[in-house]
């Protein structure tokens, strides 16, 4: 009997999602896209801000509460790349300002992303 395959075992062996290896703060898996992210909670505006390294600067109005602050940022960007919030996972760093983050097939890029395309 064959076994279920997990989403792990479905990603392309190619893409490194370790932040560390990706050479630019965005990969794409498929469809899925894959961002690198340094959070700002608690910002005067909500905003995709610049690349640092191989992070991409978010800023949020939300405080940095019990990952109040991740949750309002996956809301904030389904409306930015016109996904349900349900397309939008959190790799990592839910509690933390280093965050990678998965859409599944975005309908729309920032600028950011879209020139470099």
């Amino acid at each position: 009997m064959a076994e279920k395959k997990t989403s792990k075992e479905k990603k392309d062996p190619k893409i490194s999602t370790n932040p560390k290896k990706m050479s630019s703060f965005f990969a794409w898996d498929g469809d899925t896209l894959i961002l690198n992210i340094l959070g700002t909670p608690g910002a005067k505006h909500d905003v995709i801000g610049k690349i640092k390294g191989n992070q991409l600067k978010i800023s949020v109005t939300e405080a940095p509460r019990a990952g109040k602050a991740t949750d309002y940022m996956v809301r904030f960007l389904a409306k930015e790349f016109d996904v349900a919030t349900a397309d939008i996972a959190v790799v990592f760093g839910r509690m933390n300002i280093n965050k990678q983050l998965r859409i599944k097939a975005p309908k729309k890029l920032p600028s950011v992303i879209a020139r470099l395309q």
